[in-house]
């Protein structure tokens, strides 16, 4: 393949995937208007949100079978014309019951392309290339949930809020045609028949390593951004620009190093690079810990700090990833049910703190250095049997 086939595979694929994050957060600025335009609670009104989670975590788990069944190709522009389709009726929901419905079903409908971008990319650069890709497209992924609340506030200011569900309808048609017409210019991804499906993975010690490895190291560092704002605000006599800030130099210091990764590799070899860069990420999460329990209460420091977890994170993130599709041996059943784990990891370590956030740094330290630990622990302590060992090395 030439290179400008390459990046033409790998721009369609990147942008199917910030499409399906930006359900959540081109739609986030509209969330507090909700309740006067179509009735109901604020409380309700976060169930908007909480629904194309769900949505998506089913959306992942069917989506990652048929993958396994069926050309990914077609799948994927199915997904897409689904996404498009449920997010015009978003738009003209007559009520916030009606639109929490909806949610989940747009949710599900726009998952595909989280669950088939890892194979993809596999067959599009094979697997001494993909770790790079990987980190690009994990780069994208960052800047998504970054820039796309921007563009909600302005659609919601200039055009209200059915604006931003009007914006994913047509964004979405327009990818779809986009890839239908051009989809010979995405690998076919080869489903290996006969490997068994989601129960084996469930009992698969070198999958369940690197995958869970790899939720509890991202569910780290996204329970403490979830927590964030209300502590900088309530608790550090911060501000929202210094949580913004945080973000920004976070998303940075993940994408330079998402992006040497490849190189890394090659040095150090990726079991390394893995063990280093969630163990970086787990002393970020600690010296959070340490610092709020001494009194700590500088919004700079705690930036600071947390650019540690982001390294890490950048670092263990694509090569971990990877190593977790070529265990799985399945790289739709692998990606989906990985992703589905940051999910219900982030999920589960924010509920739990959330009773605690009165407390300030320390409660969501305490929550985001739990987890970071843990996935240092599963790393070392979880060892597959050597003939899974070696499958699971890239």
């Amino acid at each position: 393949m030439t290179v400008a086939r390459h990046s033409l595979s790998f721009i369609l694929i990147a942008a199917s995937t910030a499409l399906g994050i930006a359900g959540t957060d081109l739609v986030l600025p509209a969330v507090p208007t909700l309740p006067k335009l179509l009735g109901g609670t604020a409380e309700a009104a976060q169930l908007v949100l909480a629904a194309f989670t769900a949505g998506a975590a089913f959306g992942l788990l069917l989506f990652g079978e048929l993958g396994a069944r069926f050309d990914q190709r077609r799948l994927l522009v199915l997904s897409l014309t689904a996404y498009a389709a449920v997010s015009a009726l978003c738009a003209m929901s007559p009520s916030l019951d009606v639109l929490i419905g909806l949610r989940f079903v747009q949710g599900a409908a726009g998952a595909a392309a989280a669950v088939f971008a890892p194979g993809m990319l596999r067959a599009l650069y094979g697997d001494s290339r993909a770790v790079s890709a990987i980190g690009l497209l994990g780069t994208i992924e960052a800047l998504a949930p970054a820039l796309a609340p921007i563009l909600g506030l302005w659609l919601v200011a200039l055009l209200g809020w059915r604006s931003t569900f009007n914006a994913i309808a047509l964004l979405a048609t327009l990818l779809a045609l986009v890839i239908w017409s051009l989809r010979h210019r995405l690998p076919h991804v080869v489903a290996r028949r006969g490997i068994g499906g989601y129960a084996r993975l469930l009992t698969h010690a070198a999958y369940l390593r690197q995958a869970l490895s790899h939720a509890f190291t991202l569910g780290a560092l996204l329970v403490i951004v979830f927590g964030a704002p209300t502590v900088f605000v309530t608790s550090l006599g911060g501000s929202l620009g210094d949580f913004i800030a945080m973000q920004i130099l976070g998303i940075t210091t993940f994408a330079v190093a998402a992006n040497v990764t490849s190189r890394l590799v090659a040095r150090f070899g990726a079991d390394r690079l893995i063990l280093g860069g969630t163990s970086l990420s787990a002393l970020g999460a600690l010296a959070i810990l340490g610092y709020a329990l001494t009194g700590g209460g500088d919004t700079r420091w705690v930036t600071g700090l947390f650019l540690l977890l982001n390294t890490g994170l950048g670092l263990r993130g694509p090569p971990g990833f990877h190593a977790a599709i070529v265990a799985a041996e399945d790289d739709a059943r692998g990606a989906a049910l990985l992703v589905v784990a940051i999910l219900l990891t982030t999920a589960f370590g924010t509920a739990v703190i959330a009773p605690f956030i009165v407390k300030g740094l320390v409660a969501i330290a305490a929550g985001g250095a739990l987890l970071a630990v843990g996935a240092v622990l599963l790393l070392l302590l979880v060892r597959p049997p050597s003939s899974e060992a070696a499958k699971e090395a890239p």
